[in-house]
């Protein structure tokens, strides 16, 4: 039997969905079976990673080029599989105190994975479009999981609604791209531009609105300032294992999106959009970080911050356009570091809500270092990494960005230096944690709680992660040549 070259190229997208209907009919026949659930969801990422690294190997498009598998989108859908695992194995510990189904939990998560990995293998804008909305519905769904708690649907709401309006707005956008250029093909978009920039014709007013639109459709999906104010809302109410993937699954899915669109549609006019990078990239570090310095509550602040990364990332992007390659390559670097430690985080404050009724204030950590030292250590360490505290993976993520910065020069040169200013001023509420865990009384004296063996899996996980990223990036995993392969495959300098 001869398989189709267009089903090789989708198998991992195909496992992906057949996971998350592998997962359900095992809830059908084993209903609470919540072991056999994730034991299910967990082996069915497994193959989704293993079927991405063999169909990785050979670069290839299906369905006439509107499906890509390159070292891109290799390098992403095994990242997407990462944080979805992780996520998995974190919220048991959070899910069962509050008698949330975790069969659900996981279909509605490898959803998501799915609508992911369809983003970063895109090269049609309506399928960019598809990918887009399949990952971000799932996520409404998982931001109001806990039903019966005020906080959780007021942040489900605000989320559906603003980012509804969001994607409502990128398609505006993408139909005055289509409608303007005759064409959804990424390629096809690109050359239409590329007569533009070389001056054979002109940058009608409508393909100006429709290049705006979707710029802004995508700026809410990342929330970049001016278009955040969704995530401190759906961050704090949502279940936290929920808050740690919103934090990092969608950014970095909507950053593949970023990638299909500004790096390979729209290359030629770089010198177009590279002064909007630099204004969000700009606005979304500096705000980010100044109201993180005001919150007290824990999954609050950690919103603010993420939102400040986003506008690191946003530098990588801006380095890009200034004509270096490296930006790309820090960008693509920046989410697979983040990613790891910023759930790591988020599993730590799930770990100290197992106890139903515990909040995610400051006053929940005080004295967590002599209650439970090694959840004290290991959130020292995610939190000193997320300041950029060498020699982990935190550092050299700002780091790369910082020194594409510098090369590209000019508006994108002083970005680097509001890097590092921005980078100061976050290790001031990033440290007030640690001087919680460790320098204060607890505020009540209830026994340290036992916590189960996945979450300790998932802490070693994403601790080793967070330091061989930094010590040691091409061992066991090449990281730093997957990435060079990934940034060259869409953005040659």
């Amino acid at each position: 039997m001869t398989w189709s070259p267009d089903l090789v190229a989708i198998a991992p997208f195909a496992a992906a969905v057949l996971t998350a209907a592998a997962v359900l009919l095992v809830d059908l026949v084993l209903p609470g079976g919540r072991r056999a659930a994730l034991a299910t969801a967990l082996i069915g990422l497994a193959i989704t990673a293993v079927l991405t690294v063999v169909t990785g190997t050979t670069p290839t498009s299906a369905f006439g080029g509107a499906y890509s598998v390159d070292a891109l989108s290799t390098f992403l859908d095994l990242l997407f599989v990462a944080i979805i695992a992780l996520t998995l194995v974190f919220a048991p510990d959070y899910l069962e105190p509050r008698d949330l189904p975790i069969a659900e939990f996981a279909i509605v998560l490898i959803f998501a994975m799915s609508g992911a990995m369809l983003l970063a293998a895109s090269t049609d804008l309506l399928l960019l479009f598809l990918g887009l909305e399949l990952m971000v519905l799932p996520g409404y769904m998982l931001a109001g999981f806990h039903k019966s708690d005020g906080y959780s649907t007021e942040g489900a709401i605000k989320y559906f609604l603003l980012g509804s309006f969001s994607s409502a707005i990128f398609l505006f956008g993408l139909a005055f791209v289509f409608g303007l250029t005759g064409t959804t093909r990424v390629a096809e978009v690109a050359e239409r531009l590329a007569a533009i920039a070389a001056g054979s014709a002109a940058l009608s007013p409508g393909l100006a609105m429709g290049l705006a639109f979707m710029t802004a459709g995508v700026a809410f999906k990342i929330a970049a300032v001016p278009f955040h104010y969704w995530t401190p809302d759906a961050y704090q109410g949502s279940p936290t294992p929920v808050t740690g993937y919103l934090s990092v699954g969608p950014k970095v899915g909507a950053f593949a999106l970023i990638l299909r669109l500004f790096v390979e549609a729209l290359p030629d006019l770089r010198a177009e959009w590279l002064p909007v990078i630099v204004v969000l990239a700009a606005l979304t570090m500096t705000l980010g970080n100044l109201v993180a310095l005001t919150q007290t509550n824990v999954k609050r602040m950690l919103a603010y911050s993420s939102i400040a990364h986003t506008g690191y990332m946003l530098v990588g992007l801006a380095a890009f356009a200034a004509g270096r390659i490296e930006g790309l390559e820090g960008l693509l670097y920046y989410g697979a570091a983040y990613s790891f430690m910023n759930l790591g985080a988020f599993a730590v404050v799930a770990a100290l809500q197992k106890r139903a009724g515990v909040t995610s204030n400051l006053d929940t950590f005080a004295g967590l270092g002599r209650r439970e030292p090694l959840l004290g250590v290991l959130m020292t360490l995610f939190l000193l990494s997320l300041t950029g505290i060498p020699p982990l993976a935190g550092f050299f993520a700002k780091a790369y960005v910082i020194l594409a910065a510098v090369q590209a020069g000019g508006w994108v040169a002083f970005l680097a230096v509001l890097t590092v200013l921005n980078a100061a001023a976050a290790a001031f509420y990033y440290l007030r944690v640690v001087v919680y865990m460790f320098m204060r009384d607890p505020a009540s004296e209830a026994p340290p709680l036992a916590h189960g063996r996945l979450l300790w899996s998932g802490l070693a996980a994403a601790t080793v992660g967070t330091i061989m990223f930094g010590l040691l990036p091409n061992f066991p995993i090449p990281l730093l040549d997957a990435i060079q392969q990934a940034a060259r495959a869409i953005g040659p300098s």
